[in-house]
């Protein structure tokens, strides 16, 4: 059953759209009178702490004239968690929303819900830099923040992906040496409710445009149908443009069009048909 490589990039995406939310942050520095001096955005990289926490610690040498820069920002994913309160039918499948060929669609299961976890690590030396950093995240995390991302882009499958800030916790690492140099960390854990979908079948199949109710008074298995209920789609439109709407455009409907209903009831045991047509405006 296992083997059959495919693979959708649904951790690599979630990675990548948590990252952006942070990568134009800045901050301003400003004289007494209240002008600006300068304006630094402030930079970010996928990785631990302690490997810029390691570069701030090294010892400046003859070629290196500056060891890291700071303020900076990093960020790395932690942990990889099954999420069983959001979990749906393992036999559930959808339509994608999007057409292959402008007829036929993919039938693709249900995603599998998954929590990554992630660490945003903020460093500083000055503490009035950092808090202009945190001030520009956590207005926007009450405590989720959505983001949109487009996790299957051949069946135009697009999910918004909730991060949740889970806590904020910090740290300086001034100790009183005046030979040090001083580093002021907080670090922001978060969670991101993202998905995993599972191989996307080749075969496609097509739109349904047709569905048939049959109705019987009788519990005994293949028992004579008494009421056929039927409907079909109704176009709101002129797609052949003959200044007509009728029924040569009911079979012009694609996914994705506004349309209405047709309904037939077939009466077997009085031999009688009643039509109705229902004009609704419907998104398929």
């Amino acid at each position: 059953m296992l083997g059959n490589y495919f693979y959708n990039k649904s951790i690599s995406k979630t990675v990548i759209a948590f990252g952006t939310l942070f990568n134009n942050i800045q901050i301003k520095h400003s004289d007494e009178g209240g002008n600006v001096l300068s304006v630094i955005k402030v930079p970010i990289a996928y990785g631990p702490i302690q490997k810029f926490l390691a570069r701030l610690e090294q010892n400046l040498d003859g070629e290196r004239k500056i060891n890291i820069t700071l303020p900076r920002m990093s960020f790395e994913m932690v942990s990889i968690d099954y999420d069983s309160s959001r979990k749906s039918s393992t036999i559930q499948a959808f339509k994608s929303s999007k057409a292959v060929d402008g007829t036929s669609y993919k039938k693709v299961f249900t995603p599998v819900p998954y929590n990554l976890g992630f660490e945003l690590n903020i460093i500083s030396k000055i503490q009035d830099d950092i808090l202009q950093i945190i001030e520009q995240i956590l207005p926007y995390f009450q405590p989720a923040f959505n983001v949109s991302v487009i996790m299957i882009p051949e069946i135009g499958e697009v999910k918004d992906i909730p991060i949740v800030l889970n806590r904020i916790g910090f740290r300086d690492d001034y100790d009183n040496d005046f030979t040090s140099r001083r580093s002021i960390i907080y670090t922001l854990n978060f969670t991101a409710k993202t998905y995993m979908f599972s191989e996307i079948p080749q075969n496609n199949s097509g739109l349904i445009k047709k569905v048939q109710v049959d109705y019987s008074t009788d519990a005994i298995i293949n028992s004579k149908r008494e009421v056929r209920y039927t409907v079909t789609p109704k176009a709101l439109e002129d797609y052949n443009e003959d200044n007509i709407i009728d029924s040569t455009d009911d079979s012009l409907i694609e996914f994705g069009d506004d349309f209405g209903f047709n309904s037939i009831i077939e009466d077997f045991v009085d031999f009688k048909t009643y039509s109705t047509s229902q004009g609704d405006d419907v998104d398929s």
